[in-house]
């Protein structure tokens, strides 16, 4: 008779352990995915909580810490704390405008490296001693500081170049993605920003928006430069492209409307590569025409249209919104940069950066390194592949278009130099008032020695592309392969 009862506290025996055991695994396991997460956040994610403009952790860390220096590639400080003998501390900025999108500001809000840099400015990794004996004296350690990728004569040449023009330059090293020079006009002194705060964002003229930096934020039409484009589907649907002939007479008629090539040029007969290298509009009004819409618009979506870009500052997306059931007005206007399509100049440089790169786009990034204010490295920042964008032949073809557009085309007044360049020019018409057009360059450079840079230029109502941004870009060229 007892026997029964003995299996009976058996079973609740092991029942009871059964559960307990699940109940321990399950803490267990709850610890084990908290600590991953912790690891997680404090690799990942923390410094970008700790960057955001709501945390008011930034705060404490402002009293106590000095504010790091920013720095250019070579060593220039572009941004640095100034402490005054009362203990007051000033931001300033020894090359005040000319650096001011780039580094932007650290007052009424924070901008550009300022801001998404902030949380390394505001660490400090001086010797652990010294943190000590300056926490028991009550005095704030010094911050570390940002390294840039940011080139000091390129940047000064970019910006000298587009003088008193809006626009904006940006020049990349295709093969690391480093930032080497970003110039966005008009622009600020990021010194005085504070006292002409209320100025600047009361002026109500939307041409001037200071504090927009065009490099990343400026959408505008990208002209005859997304003649790359256009190219490019052209020659994925037509490997036979050394047969395509077309006969310029300097315009072409659509269902509503006329397409003129620049000028009103007369450009005769053309095959693929001289419509390139000449930009001529009816002969790609003709091309647009001929392509497969569906395909177009996915090679769009691969390049980086509609889709946000892999870069630290504040972007717009650029838009191409073509579409399967498009009429052939609005075909012929976006097979030559018109129409809808709007474009970052550095969504263009990313494009060109990759096609030199043999289709593979890398990362563009700006922060090389943080150190400690002795010099002493805390963190490097690595290049990284963003993906392939186009295939190395596809790259390679592009790269002879582009070669021609120098050697016998629109982008002339590059050739003949100490180093090989090729690009696009183009001018993007922006109003009903067809006499006005924004004037663009994008393009690249190199030598043995010195390798390779992609630049691209805007130049707001400069005209002709040729006449106006070619220029600036050899500016940039000059000063970076002949210096």
């Amino acid at each position: 008779m007892k026997k029964p009862s003995t299996e009976r506290k058996s079973r609740t025996s092991t029942n009871g352990n059964r559960e307990f055991a699940v109940i321990t695994y399950l803490f267990v396991g709850m610890f084990i995915l908290m600590m991953g997460y912790f690891a997680y956040f404090q690799i990942f994610r923390s410094e970008d909580f700790i960057n955001s403009p709501y945390n008011t952790r930034q705060d404490t860390f402002a009293e106590h810490v000095i504010r790091g220096e920013i720095r250019s590639a070579d060593g220039k400080a572009l941004a640095q704390t100034v402490v005054g003998e009362d203990g007051s501390e000033t931001r300033y900025y020894p090359y005040g405008r000319m650096f001011a999108h780039a580094v932007g500001y650290d007052s009424n809000g924070k901008s550009g490296i300022e801001s998404f840099g902030n949380f390394s400015l505001l660490r400090s990794h001086a010797f652990f001693l010294e943190q000590v004996v300056h926490g028991i004296q009550d005095q704030k350690n010094q911050g570390d500081n940002i390294v840039t990728t940011l080139n000091y004569d390129l940047q000064e040449a970019a910006y000298q170049a587009l003088g008193d023009n809006r626009g904006a330059v940006v020049v990349l090293e295709p093969a690391t993605g480093k930032i080497l020079a970003m110039v966005s006009k008009p622009d600020f002194d990021p010194n005085t920003i504070a006292s002409e705060w209320d100025n600047i964002i009361s002026d109500t003229d939307s041409d001037n928006s200071v504090l927009v930096n065009r490099v990343t934020q400026g959408l505008y039409p990208p002209g005859s430069t997304f003649k790359i484009l256009t190219t490019l589907e052209y020659l994925r649907e037509h490997p036979d492209y050394q047969n395509y002939n077309y006969e310029c007479t300097g315009s072409i008629a659509m269902d509503h409307t006329e397409i003129h090539c620049y000028d009103n040029a007369v450009h005769g007969t053309e095959n693929l590569e001289k419509s390139f290298a000449k930009s001529c509009n009816t002969s790609y009004a003709n091309i647009g025409l001929e392509l497969d819409k569906k395909a177009f618009i996915e090679l769009c979506d691969s390049m980086l249209f509609q889709t946000n870009l892999p870069i630290s500052y504040p972007f717009n997306k650029s838009s191409f919104v073509l579409k399967e059931d498009s009429d052939s007005d609005e075909v012929t206007q976006t097979a030559i940069g018109q129409g809808k399509t709007l474009v970052t100049p550095m969504h263009m440089a990313m494009i060109t950066a990759a096609i030199v790169n043999q289709g593979v786009l890398m990362r563009p990034y700006v922060i090389d390194h943080t150190e400690n204010y002795k010099g002493v490295t805390v963190k490097s920042y690595r290049s990284s592949q963003y993906g392939s964008l186009l295939t190395e032949e596809e790259a390679g073809k592009l790269q002879e278009f582009m070669s021609l557009v120098v050697s016998e085309g629109t982008g002339s007044k590059l050739s003949g130099q100490s180093y090989q360049a090729a690009g696009k020019t183009g001018s993007a018409e922006f109003s009903n008032n067809k006499s006005e057009s924004h004037a663009w360059f994008t393009g690249y450079a190199s030598t043995e020695e010195k390798g390779t840079i992609a630049v691209t230029v805007i130049v707001e109502k400069g005209g002709a592309g040729s006449a106006a941004a070619v220029p600036v870009a050899k500016q940039v060229f000059d000063r970076y392969f002949n210096q």
